[in-house]
This record gives C-alpha cells, structure tokens and sequence, in this order.
C-alpha cells in the first residue's frame, strides 16, 4: 500500500472530473490539492479536497488553462504528482514535461505519446506502421500548399472530410461533398486549425457515410506490455460530442472485435505507451469494417461503463502506476461481466440546437441509489452551471447483467431526477433510451439528426 505521507496529489482540473479523482486519492489515502477559478470558489471539488488554491479568473485560459500557475501551486503545496482529469491541459505534452521537468509525477502518458497522438496525421502513420486499418487519406496541407491537393480528393473520392491535423472531438473537421468546394474548404478549416489549435495543416480523409464510433480502453506499462479493458460505443452524439455510450459494444462480430483489441493493443505497445488511454475507430456500417480513427491520451468522460463491466478502477490503476505502484497486468486477468450504459446530463437545450443553458440549480433530487445505479456529479442544490465551462450536471450510469436491463435501470433513473432552475436534456435522454431504433441497436453517428427528422424538429 502507497505511504501516504509521502505523496500529495494536485488534481489540475474542475467539476465532475475532479471530484471523481479525489474519491479514488481518498480511499488511497492520498492528500490531495484542488485548484480553482473565480466562479468556481464554492464548487464541490474545492470542498472535497484536502486543500483549494485559486489559479485565476473564471476564463479558463486565465486559470485551469495557466501552466505556470498550477505548477505553482504544486510547489507552494508540496504536491508530488498532478493528474491533468480530461479536458484543459489534460493532453498538453507542454504541461507534462513542465511537470515531470519540475520533478513531479505525471499521471498520464509520456509526454512524446501526447505529441505524437495530438498530432491525427503522424499518428495515422503511427498507426499503418503498426499495421493498424487507416481510411484512405492525404499528406497534410497548410495554407497556400495546393500542389496536389485536387488530385489527392480525385485519389480519395467524393464526398471527403477535411480535417484539422491538430484537432480532435469533431472540432476542425467539414464535409466536402464535390471537387468544386474543395479549395474553399480547405481554406477555411485551415483557418479555423490555426485559431483553435496554433496548427493550420489539414489532410483529407475518406468519408464514412454510414458509421459508428467504437473506441477500446487500453492501459500500457511503459515497457511496451499493454492490456485493453475491452470496448465502448459512442455512436450517439450531437456535433461530435458523445451523449450517450455504452460497453461492451453491440452487434459486433467477433472477428471485427478482435480486429479492434488486437489494433488498440498494437498502437499501445508500439509507443512504449505508459498510463491509461483510448485508441478510437470509425466502423464502416455498410463495408462492416474498422478503421483507426484516432488516440485519446487520457482518461476518458465515458470510462465508467468500463469500470463497471470490468471491475477495475481505472483512475486508481493511473495513479498507481505514476507512482511505481501498480504491478503489471495481464489480459486473461481482465474481468468483463454484464452491460453497462451511460448517459450524460447537461445544461441545454436540445429544442433549441443543444444550445447550452447556464443558471442555478434551485432544486436537485437525484435518484434512490440502487444495486447498479452510479451518478457522478461535480454540483450540489444552489451550484452554479456557468458559461464558461463544458455545461455537462452528471454522468448517470447503469450496469446489469444484459442490455435491455440496463437500459430500464437507467430510463428510471432518469425518470426520478428532480432538477429546478435551468434547462437540462434529460427528458431528451430519456426519449432517446426509449426510442424503438436504439432499444434495437439501429444506430449510427446520424441517429440524433435522424432521431429529430423522424420527430419533425427544426434543430
């Protein structure tokens, strides 16, 4: 067992995240630092912890965003790690080194693995070399570089996505549907890469137009040894962002199962890779193939239906491991039981877009706890939902023995929510676990926008 004295863990995040790290440091006896914004003052996560220091005002590039002022507060605490949660920093090579240079341990990957992950075209030929299905796509493109660009869109065919070289979670990613818009789209997602990702290079990928989101939780030791804790679905969202996922994946052949393991645990070992991550594929509804997509170099939001086929704790295996704790595993030891689903509660509105709806939570009752039921949650009666952070209230998630159990465990859940001075998608959520499509896995990354069709929204 850790010695607790002699680690203190800073947990350079917010909201639901943090509060979930915290309770696993707690039940490790390990200390931990919160740090926090201006709007954040009163937040649960800075309650829970065992010391809160403010880092700056509510804008997160002037707070959870300052590198220098969380290694600061690392210095000033005596904190001996810092785990990054997802979001913010949490795949910022930069903000590893900085904490591994400043002689601290980083909960997460090498900081070389974040770079080369971060970045989606070496990370596809990272991904060919270690054998790996990549869709058909380009060399990267910056801005006034056409020599070849229209050929390589005549080589791909149409329609195409282009996509920002440095991007990730849909952002910096437009549809090209004929040869002629191809300049223009590439110029203005270049455009767009620059602003959001200080990256203006672009590729050009096949599109999948008919496809599901499947990702694999993989864990590797740093020595080229990596377990996969099996497979998620992540084929609803909004705008690319998940809503609603579940584990193990359904309606799946073993073959293309194993495919997917087998590559997810490739890529892992071919990096040396160290800590928890995700390898994402795009399936081909229609070719009933997968192709490698991307890596998520962190924890993810949707880990606890992972958690809850497995058994395992995940951020106890991450902190474990940074502190030269966690021995190494192997696959036949990996548990997998039941069916677990998971959806996320937000402040918004989806009659109007899935536009984000900031206020105070007046009134909050959450469901009785029950075998199977888990919330997580960084907000209590009288929180703040601010605009300038992800509006995510909770994650509810349900693990039983089959699907369809899972699934009524969850849509009661839902249905026992008392929530009171915003807007939230819950009665959203709980019509999409009724839908007759998703209740028989007739789904792919449209369902939403075809879900809305099929109700006659103008969203």
């Amino acid at each position: 067992m850790i010695a607790a004295a002699q680690h203190k863990l800073l947990i350079a995040n917010r909201g639901e995240i943090a509060c979930r790290i915290i309770r696993t440091a707690k039940e490790l006896q390990i200390p931990t630092v919160a740090v926090y914004s201006e709007a954040d003052k009163h937040a649960m996560h800075v309650k829970m912890a065992d010391e809160a220091v403010a880092v700056g005002p509510a804008p997160a590039r002037e707070s959870y965003l300052r590198i220098d002022a969380l290694l600061e507060v690392a210095r000033q605490t005596g904190a001996t790690a810092v785990h990054p949660g997802y979001g913010f920093l949490a795949e910022s090579a930069e903000f590893a080194q900085a904490v591994m240079s400043a002689g601290l341990a980083w909960v997460g990957p090498a900081a070389q693995s974040i770079t080369d992950m971060g970045d989606k075209e070496r990370a596809r030929k990272m991904a060919k070399q270690a054998g790996l299905p990549v869709l058909p796509g380009s060399s990267r493109f910056y801005p006034g570089e056409t020599a070849g660009l229209v050929r390589a869109g005549q080589e791909i065919g149409y329609p195409l996505l282009v996509k920002a070289a440095g991007g990730g979670g849909g952002i910096g990613m437009q549809m090209v549907e004929n040869p002629e818009d191809l300049l223009a789209v590439v110029s203005a997602t270049q455009s767009m890469a620059e602003k959001a990702f200080n990256n203006a290079g672009v590729y050009l990928e096949r599109l999948v137009r008919t496809a599901r989101h499947i990702e694999v939780q993989v864990f590797g030791f740093g020595n080229g040894v990596a377990v996969h804790l099996y497979d998620r679905e992540c084929s609803i969202q909004r705008r690319f962002q998940k809503v609603l996922e579940e584990a193990p994946v359904p309606n799946l052949s073993d073959e293309v199962r194993k495919t997917l393991h087998s590559s997810a645990i490739a890529l892992t070992q071919a990096q040396n890779y160290s800590g928890a991550g995700t390898v994402e594929f795009i399936y081909d509804c229609d070719r009933q193939e997968a192709y490698f997509l991307e890596m998520n170099t962190r924890i993810q939001v949707e880990h606890p239906i992972t958690e809850a086929i497995t058994g395992i704790d995940i951020v106890k295996w991450q902190i474990l491991h940074a502190l030269n704790h966690l021995p190494i595993q192997h696959q036949e030891d990996i548990p997998l039981h039941g069916h677990a689903v998971e959806v996320r509660l937000y402040a918004e509105r989806p009659d109007k877009n899935f536009l984000p709806s900031p206020g105070v939570i007046n009134a909050l009752t959450w469901p009785a706890s029950v075998d199977g039921l888990r919330i997580d949650t960084g907000v209590r009666v009288g929180d703040r939902i601010t605009p300038f952070y992800d509006p995510m209230i909770a994650k509810f998630i349900a693990h039983k023995d089959n699907r369809d159990d899972a699934i009524d465990l969850l849509t009661r859940a839902i249905e026992q929510l008392v929530i009171d001075g915003l807007h939230t998608n819950a009665y959203f959520l709980h019509e999409l676990l009724q839908d007759p499509s998703y209740r028989a896995f007739k789904i792919n990354t449209n369902f939403i926008g075809e879900y809305f069709m099929k109700r006659g929204d103008k969203t």
